[in-house]
């Protein structure tokens, strides 16, 4: 087990910026006990003498993100001749050295799996004045290297594997972050319970895909991941379990079953389909049928009562025709989602999909997504209003941001609830009867049971 070294000298100030994915929030959160064990301080960024900059690379969009920051804050003057700048997350295994030439004002360039290495990094770069990149690394190697001391959310991230072996078409993860690996079982319960013992009510397993879990059991066996579910959800202290992110081909029945079993479980689950068009689906590489996904979702609806499912959407595939996207469309209206997140696609140099013809126009991928996302919309408000007058367990997370007299809560279908209380319920789960729907948010009444 990795002891920090115990810190004698403030070294400097560090502020953290990341976007993307729950994985590139978790890594945020370790690397930022990691700088802190090392003798930095957090700051904001104005104060900060380095900034940490931890994004994504399945999107442009994501990519451009950060460097718009960057040049944000040189304008404001928060970035300073003397500021140093770190990136990392899935852009930085991607683009390495290219980076550091395309914006001289990067010094280091770090990826997923050498996260642990920034402060000897940052020391290096300190004493040659060099910049440097270094992304590659073995296996799990960093979680030896991760310290837990800030203290936990009320909702707590836990990676329980790294990278992904799937190679969807489309998709620069496994490129990235590299082949999959599982942690193994008695380290994410070690994590687990140390999130818990510091005030940790709910804990959200993560994962490329981690359906696919494969890690080492406490007792030498391989554990599946419905195996995992069971041993997380007996835990001390834990009164809520999540997971993200789902692959439907490998969402096998023994998962459904814990999902039946274990109330634990949260009632929300996201199983992206990316296509409703078989044609497309085989496109991609995602080695499943919309028939298996319908019977996956129809498995899911009858294991637990008021579950709610989500998705994610690729709009405008290379060769996606007029047909293919009416059967996405037609995947929507069968299986009724909720909170669901739809793109269009985005090529991504190196991926096997980004060598496919691609005739569509832009204002026709345009004009599908927003049809597909106005249907996702009023689907997402039907779930929305067919809890009204519902009760849903709700962990309490903190004060509303627009009425301080009213507490903002996370239901256990994902939703989140307002409701007037006191500052006192704050981390405690509480039971809200469902009064009104608005927009994206539901507003309800404390339930006091005698």
């Amino acid at each position: 087990m990795f002891k920090p070294a115990i810190p004698t000298l403030q070294k400097g100030t560090f502020h953290i910026a990341h976007w993307g994915c729950q994985m590139n929030v978790y890594d945020a959160m370790r690397l930022s006990d990691l700088m802190v064990s090392h003798g930095y301080v957090e700051s904001s960024p104005e104060n900060a003498s380095v900034i940490i900059l931890i994004t994504c690379a399945v999107r442009a969009k994501a990519e451009d993100k950060v460097f718009n920051q960057i040049l944000s804050w040189q304008h404001a003057g928060i970035v300073r001749d003397d500021t140093l700048i770190a990136l990392g997350g899935c852009v930085g295994a991607e683009l390495g050295q290219a980076l550091i030439k395309e914006n001289p004002r990067l010094n280091i360039v770090f990826s997923p799996r050498t996260a642990h290495r920034l402060p000897a990094l940052i020391e290096k770069f300190k004493a040659t004045g060099r910049n440097l990149v270094d992304v590659e690394a073995q296996g799990l190697e960093k979680f030896d290297f991760l310290p837990l001391e800030s203290a936990p959310a009320l909702s707590s991230f836990v990676t329980i594997m790294e990278g992904c072996s799937n190679k969807c078409t489309y998709c620069i993860v496994p490129y990235t972050r590299g082949p999959e690996i599982s942690r193994p079982v008695k380290d994410i319960l070690t994590e687990a319970r140390h999130c818990l013992e510091h005030g940790a009510r709910e804990i959200h397993l993560l994962g490329q895909n981690v359906n696919s879990f494969c890690g080492e059991d406490t007792d030498g066996t391989t554990a599946s991941f419905a195996s995992l579910l069971y041993e997380v959800a007996a835990l001390p202290g834990i009164e809520r379990l999540r997971f993200t992110t789902s692959n439907p081909m490998d969402f096998t029945d023994d998962i459904v079953t814990a999902i039946r079993d274990l109330e634990v479980i949260a009632d929300h689950v996201h199983v992206p389909i990316q296509s409703g068009s078989n044609r497309i689906l085989e496109l991609m590489h995602r080695r499943y049928t919309r028939d298996a996904y319908l019977r996956l979702t129809d498995r899911l609806y009858a294991a637990r009562d008021g579950i709610s499912l989500s998705s994610d959407f690729i709009v405008g595939f290379p060769g996606e025709n007029e047909q293919d996207f009416e059967d996405t469309l037609d995947i929507v209206r069968r299986v009724h989602f909720d909170q669901s997140f739809s793109f269009i696609y985005s090529k991504r140099p190196g991926t096997p999909a980004a060598a496919l013809p691609d005739e569509t126009p832009l204002e026709v991928k345009k004009e599908r997504l927003y049809r597909l996302q106005e249907l996702l919309d009023t689907s997402a408000r039907e779930c929305t209003e067919a809890l009204v007058g519902s009760v849903q367990h709700c962990l309490v997370e903190g004060i509303s941001r627009k009425d301080a007299g009213e507490l903002k809560a996370r239901a256990s279908n994902n939703h989140v609830v307002v409701f007037e209380g006191s500052p006192e319920l704050i981390g405690t789960m509480v039971k809200v009867r469902i009064t009104e729907s608005i927009a994206h948010t539901l507003r309800g009444e404390a339930v006091y049971e005698d």
